[in-house]
């Protein structure tokens, strides 16, 4: 072989060689952190299971595992199941706090807060740690907070959308007085934005009528919301006060159309002497679907439960559970596709979230719009004891031209 052959043989082999050391095949590695094994990705649930709303917790839960069964039967989230945590606050601030230091340390993320107080007391470490985590609220002051995912409408565009509703009935008309009783704190104050803003906009007036968690008697409130002649009453309050509320308007002989958050109703209600009260004057106003809705998420959702719970029925907080479940795995599979299951990982993989559909569980979810609702369209229902979970739907996801208007306002 000659000079010059040997030199381009040595030239070829030596290109290959850096081709072949130039071309990484290693699969990137997956970075992970805390609740996060090589079989499991375990989600804290720190709420009420034996105080005052272990109810509505008991069937949000049972939404997240329904959920969370048919994830892990396809495989999990990278391989690995998707588990539960949970610990009892009895909605006791004190336990809250102790369970929040004990789940923290084993969990990727909190799929449930339940509580405002409890919410605002581990808020702050929350912030250190960096879990992303969904409070048990639709209150817009969580918007500020970029570990939080608040899933659907907040309260104040809930009620400017059952306003409108009552509105395009011809319930309300320019001029017409709305009346709000609120509970005092996050949930009231929100929703009572909502009705100033409507009344603004709408050349209305607003009676407004403040109370705390412990006012039992409503008697003072709706006399006076009665004598300034409102048209609508909105009542943001505790289940029991607004069964109350209901039950002394029907005392005063005032059939005034009533609009409620979803989160002030009880499915017992409809077993209460208020019941025919509750079916002929209260419109509920709901970021997500009822139990009873016609849609392809609430389907699936009801099929899989009564596999579960055969003869039983569940409730609209079922459907939040699943709601969140879903919303919440899809995030976790951002990131997964990032191959980053670290607090940070997930955190970036919720902001970069700019669509998600729930199959009409919800509206379509955009969680990268930062200090904005993730969804803005509304379910309006009608209480019904002869419809599976109570509630019947009137008007499905609907918008309210005034939310439009309020979000542009915002920006």
């Amino acid at each position: 072989m000659s000079i010059r052959q040997l030199f381009l043989s040595a030239t070829l082999l030596l290109g290959t060689l850096t081709a072949c050391a130039s071309v990484d095949t290693t699969e990137p590695k997956l970075r992970t952190g805390p609740g996060v094994t090589t079989e499991s990705i375990s989600l804290g649930v720190l709420t009420d299971m034996t105080g005052p709303f272990k109810g509505s917790s008991i069937y949000r839960i049972r939404g997240y595992e329904l959920y969370l069964d048919d994830v892990n039967k396809r495989g999990g989230v990278c391989g690995r199941r998707v588990e539960l945590k949970q610990k009892d606050h009895a909605y006791d601030v004190q336990k809250a706090l102790d369970g929040y230091f004990e789940l923290e340390p084993q969990v990727l993320g909190f799929i449930d807060v339940a509580g405002q107080p409890m919410t605002a007391a581990i808020e702050p470490d929350l912030m250190q740690t960096r879990a992303l985590t969904v409070p048990g609220s639709w209150a817009a002051s969580l918007l500020g907070n970029p570990h939080m995912m608040i899933v659907g409408t907040t309260y104040d565009l809930d009620i400017i959308n059952g306003l409108d509703h009552y509105k395009r009935k011809g319930a309300l008309a320019a001029g017409d007085t709305i009346g709000h009783v609120h509970l005092r704190g996050s949930f009231g104050d929100n929703a009572l934005e909502g009705s100033r803003f409507a009344a603004e906009n709408w050349g209305m007036k607003i009676s407004e009528q403040a109370v705390t968690e412990t006012t039992a008697n409503l008697t003072e409130q709706i006399g006076a919301l009665k004598a300034a002649g409102a048209k609508v009453v909105v009542l943001s309050l505790t289940p029991p006060q607004t069964a109350a509320a209901v039950g002394i308007a029907a005392q005063l002989g005032w059939n005034v159309p009533i609009l409620s958050s979803a989160v002030s109703y009880d499915p017992a209600m409809m077993e209460s002497p208020v019941a025919p009260v509750f079916a002929k004057q209260v419109l509920l106003t709901s970021p997500v679907a009822p139990w009873s809705a016609d849609v392809e998420g609430v389907r699936e959702l009801r099929d899989g439960y009564h596999q579960r719970f055969p003869g039983e029925e569940g409730t609209l907080n079922t459907v939040h559970g699943y709601t969140v479940a879903m919303a919440f795995v899809a995030v976790l599979e951002k990131a997964c596709g990032k191959k980053d299951l670290t607090r940070d990982g997930v955190l970036r993989a919720f902001h970069d979230t700019n669509s998600l559909k729930t199959k009409s569980l919800t509206g379509e979810l955009r969680f990268s719009l930062v200090g904005r609702p993730s969804a803005t369209q509304s379910y309006m229902s009608r209480p019904d004891a002869k419809v599976p979970g109570t509630l019947k739907v009137e008007e499905n996801l609907h918008e309210s031209e005034l939310v439009k208007l309020k979000g542009t306002r915002a920006r």
